[in-house]
């Protein structure tokens, strides 16, 4: 739980910092024209820093649940370093396939750790499918709550109308399962047999 606690601490410190620099801000948030410059930086940071507190708050409850869930699952495997490193890789995976989109885009702009976040939720749903997820107070099944977010997901990026990247949200999913799943191959089964049991848990 402690890289969980870590991150969530650095996200914290350095999003409220940059609330009041507009400075730092602009130099840590995700920019495709200073990416073609080589502040590959940029790849990483974005992922902490915030549009503003409400949007803070949400990832850092989403990352403090689920991240302290898996953390030792994937200790048992990888070591707190990897699980580290796989929270870390999942920012930058998620933003690729919106930096190759966006890469002569001077306007676009995009910032959050949601990409990193989405890719701990979606580890977790695949160890615990059938676990309840509460969605502004509302239970619902983990399972459920994924195949929702993933169409919402692809209906809202197409749509684009709430400057909302869902194209990292999605990305970062997949890059979850995908690790998960190269990390401990049984984990299919093992998804796949939970699905057969709903509500066990």
């Amino acid at each position: 739980m402690i890289v969980t606690i870590l991150l969530i601490a650095v996200t914290c410190a350095v999003s409220f910092t940059a609330f009041q620099n507009r400075d730092m801000m602009e130099r840590l948030i995700f920019w495709p024209p200073a990416v073609n410059r080589g502040e590959y930086q940029r790849l990483i940071t974005h992922g902490f820093i915030h549009a503003d507190g409400q949007h803070l708050l949400f990832n850092m409850i989403t990352l403090f649940f689920f991240g302290r869930a898996i953390e030792g699952f994937f200790e048992r495997y990888i070591g707190a370093a990897g699980f580290a490193i796989f929270y870390l890789v999942g920012v930058v995976v998620a933003i690729i396939p919106s930096y190759l989109q966006h890469r002569n885009d001077s306007r676009y702009r995009s910032l959050g750790a949601s990409g990193a976040v989405s890719a701990v939720l979606f580890a977790y749903v695949l160890i615990a499918p059938w676990s309840t997820i509460y969605v502004f107070f509302f239970p619902i099944p983990a399972v459920v709550y994924a195949g929702l977010f993933t169409a919402y997901g692809l209906y809202a990026g197409r749509i684009g109308h709430d400057h909302i990247n869902h194209s990292a949200h999605l990305w970062g999913a997949g890059y979850g399962v995908l690790f998960s799943l190269c990390m401990e191959p049984r984990l299919a089964g093992v998804f796949l047999g939970n699905l057969m049991k709903p509500f066990a848990g």
